[in-house]
């Protein structure tokens, strides 16, 4: 059967990608009602249905933050993508790239930024963490300079790690852990192993031969839980954005408040974001809170999204709320674990389609007219 829909990928996925794997990309915080709520109040969001218009020569071609995309949207950045397939990030940036949409690498990735930048001949986005080893965060933004990222993605809401319970269960790791448990889940998926074979990239790629005394994998674990720094201020952002020098993004920003104070800091452009609900468990979804935060901050920073994006409908309420652009983690990893680069570029596919013949349904042409005016607002319930 064809894939039409991400849940098709993700179905895909669940049957090709060792448990563990699986369940990091398909899991949130504790009770996962934020995970949850993601999805859901998208569905909460009804669209005007138009007819009688005008309906050829359609462009979803926009930008983000200066930069030429084919449609509005860029690919998350992920750890442990790697993992999902072997090679991950490097087929994921190859499949953005032809598909003419940012791809994110994760400071937590497999694949290191050089294996990525080896692979691609456009430039990528880097996801920074900053680590208490202020000299390993300098090195990472050099790397990322060598390796001609075109813009930094700084992520603010992973000072301390949220408790996910699959991968405590799991005893998640990466590689992982030769117990009877962990043998059996990667025995069940013989073509993810035979893929993870013929690969040297099984640990954290940007860390491992990188960081201080991190030379080995039996490290790793300790050094990352250690080195996540619950101290990072606005003060950090200033120091970061000098040392970068070129354009910045803030991630994890979800109250109107905390917006305000991101658009002091002269960054490019926030996403709007509860790290896909694999954080604060409780706090609003982020499709609820993007019309308040565009209402505070949007004549002053441009506005991106993440989190609970299946599709081109959400893609397009979420323009249609005022994000200037979006990012899918899970639709990518689904369909990464699914059928490799294939399967990213499917998802893309996917949700372009969608995204294409929903706005024509509602009577627009270009993504750039895209506004409030196509939902409906006496239907269901408007994020307010």
């Amino acid at each position: 059967m064809p894939s039409l829909e991400i849940s098709d990928l993700k179905a895909l996925a669940k049957r090709r990608v060792p448990k563990m794997f699986f369940d990091y990309a398909d899991s949130g915080a504790w009770t996962e009602g934020t995970y949850r709520a993601n999805e859901a109040d998208y569905h909460k969001i009804k669209l005007r249905q138009r007819v009688l218009v005008d309906m050829t020569n359609r462009s979803l071609a926009s930008t983000m933050i200066g930069q030429k995309v084919s449609m509005p949207v860029a690919l998350s950045p992920t750890g442990l993508t790697g993992m999902q397939h072997a090679d991950g990030e490097m087929l994921a940036a190859q499949a953005a790239e032809e598909f003419g949409v940012p791809f994110t690498l994760s400071t937590m990735s497999i694949c290191s930024i050089e294996d990525v930048a080896s692979v691609t001949t456009k430039p990528f986005w880097f996801q920074l963490y900053v680590m208490k080893d202020r000299d390993f965060v300098r090195n990472l933004i050099e790397r990322a300079k060598a390796a001609k990222c075109s813009a930094l993605v700084l992520t603010l809401d992973l000072q301390i790690l949220g408790q996910r319970h699959k991968d405590l269960r799991n005893g998640l790791s990466a590689p992982p852990k030769f117990t009877p448990k962990h043998i059996w889940q990667m025995a069940t998926r013989p073509g993810w192993c035979l893929k993870m074979m013929k690969t040297q990239r099984r640990g954290f790629g940007n860390i491992v031969g990188h960081a201080k005394n991190v030379s080995d994998l039996s490290s790793l674990s300790a050094w990352t839980a250690e080195q996540f720094d619950p101290k990072l201020s606005w003060d950090d952002v200033a120091w970061i954005k000098q040392l970068w020098g070129g354009p910045l993004i803030l991630k994890g920003i979800l109250d109107p408040e905390d917006a305000r104070m991101a658009a002091k800091t002269g960054a490019d452009a926030i996403i709007v974001s509860n790290h896909g609900g694999r954080q604060l468990d409780g706090a609003a979804s982020s499709i609820s809170m993007l019309p308040r935060i565009v209402d505070a901050v949007g004549g002053d920073i441009e506005i991106h999204i993440d989190g609970g994006i299946r599709s081109g409908q959400d893609i397009l309420k979420a323009v249609a709320l005022g994000a200037r652009g979006t990012y899918i983690g899970r639709p990518f990893l689904y369909g990464l674990g699914a059928s490799g680069k294939t399967g990213v570029r499917l998802a893309l596919d996917i949700l372009r389609k969608e995204l294409d013949i929903t706005m024509a349904l509602c009577g627009k042409r270009d993504i750039l007219d895209v506004d409030r005016d196509i939902l409906d607002s006496d239907a269901g319930q408007l994020p307010r």
